[in-house]
């Protein structure tokens, strides 16, 4: 594990009371490429996703990746002594990151208004189900509602069965991205141009997704279509899809562009195609799709997984093999590029995460401690603040900390 302290973010302090995937992924990100994270938990209980599996015995093994780079400080911030607390951190905190329903922490006293009297120049980022206005501000989100709400469910899955959501958590993990890549956009306008206010940078879970269906917007606009669910891509190349390999195994090819189709009609010997008027542009071949796949499938199902990726590489054509994580634990590309390293644990030893991405040539990120136990950074966070041990053991005895 690197206990560098470099990062382009390095010196960014970021207070992050956020819970579960979304917001606190995004505060993930940020401490991964140098910023001081400080994660504020219910004494007691903590974020949530210390309960959530994949479990090995009592251990959540989601934690270790997820809160990574992070302090853990127990603070009940809805008690008096607990909010002049907060108040303090917030005065030397350059971002606060939460996911509250909108109006709880202004109910609470704690509404940017009031946080910007101790710090005008506080970034905050909030993070929730359906944003900060509109009819559905108040209604409870979690990514798989929200992942159907966005549009994205509806066009998953095969027209003769239920439409399918994610097996995992991907729209929370999308938000995170835009929650990280948002604060940092309003560091740099502060910062840049010498402004002596932050501001609110704000977001629904739903609209992380469907910031990227600008096909599907501008097809119903333009030609009234309701785009049915569909296993793979749909409506966009052909060919494309999920083909099986004499072995039994299985890989994803796509050809988005018609360069990419001529280097795969080589690799087949099927030059032929290329003047055929029926294939030769995308266009057609969508209009004969059925008939470009069987092609495909065919030539494909008559060589092993090798060595067609073998043969489709030499001639430069995207195509993958469908790795399992077993495969990707193997596989070294992901070795190479470091995509998974190991971190210490308190109890299991050593436990296995994602690395750091992106991967910045002069100022590289890091994994400079392991996720927290709950409150373990109480002491040395408080005693910053001014207060000594006789403070901490009353705050505990209130159940402030």
């Amino acid at each position: 594990m690197s206990t560098s302290n470099y990062g382009p973010l390095t010196n960014l302090k970021v207070l992050d009371i956020s819970t579960m995937i979304a917001a606190p992924f995004g505060a993930t990100l940020l401490g991964d490429l140098g910023a001081e994270v400080v994660k504020i938990e219910l004494p007691g209980k903590g974020d949530t996703l210390r309960t959530v599996g994949p479990w090995k015995g009592k251990e959540a093994l989601r934690w270790p990746g997820m809160s990574r780079n992070k302090k853990s400080l127990t603070l009940d911030i809805r008690k008096e002594r607990g909010r002049e607390i907060f108040l303090k951190l917030i005065e030397q905190h350059d971002v606060l990151i939460e996911n509250f329903r909108p109006g709880t922490l202004e109910k609470w006293g704690l509404g940017y208004e009031e946080l910007k009297k101790v710090n005008p120049k506080l970034i905050m980022t909030r993070i929730s189900g359906y944003g900060q206005t509109g009819p559905y501000k108040d209604k409870a989100g979690f990514g798989t509602p929200s992942t159907a709400f966005s549009g994205h469910t509806a066009i998953q899955g095969y027209t003769d069965r239920p439409p399918v959501s994610p097996s995992y958590s991907l729209l929370d993990y999308i938000t995170g991205i835009y929650a990280a890549f948002a604060t940092v956009s309003a560091i740099y306008n502060r910062d840049m141009n010498n402004e002596e206010e932050g501001q609110i940078v704000e977001m629904g879970l739903y609209e992380s997704m469907f910031r990227m269906f600008e096909f599907l917007i501008a097809e119903y606009d333009q030609t009234g279509k309701v785009r049915e669910r569909s296993p793979g891509l749909s409506g966009h190349s052909s060919p494309a899809g999920t083909y099986e390999t004499s072995d039994g195994k299985f890989v994803v090819l796509v050809c988005s562009t018609d360069s990419t189709f001529d280097r795969l009609a080589k690799a087949m010997d099927r030059e032929d195609m290329l003047d055929d008027d029926r294939y030769y542009t995308n266009s057609q071949r969508m209009k004969h799709n059925d008939a470009v796949q069987q092609i495909v499938s065919e030539w494909i199902k008559s060589k092993t997984q090798k060595e067609l990726t073998e043969r489709l590489d030499a001639f430069g054509v995207p195509v993958s093999p469908i790795l399992t994580i077993e495969d990707i634990f193997e596989n070294p590309q992901y070795k190479a590029r470091e995509n998974i390293v190991e971190v210490e644990h308190p109890r299991l030893g050593t436990i296995k995460v994602p690395g750091i991405v992106p991967k910045f040539s002069k100022t590289p990120g890091a994994i400079r401690h392991r996720a927290p136990d709950l409150g373990e950074h109480n002491e040395e966070i408080l005693s910053q603040l001014g207060y000594n041990n006789e403070d901490m053991r009353e705050f505990q005895k209130e159940g402030i900390i």
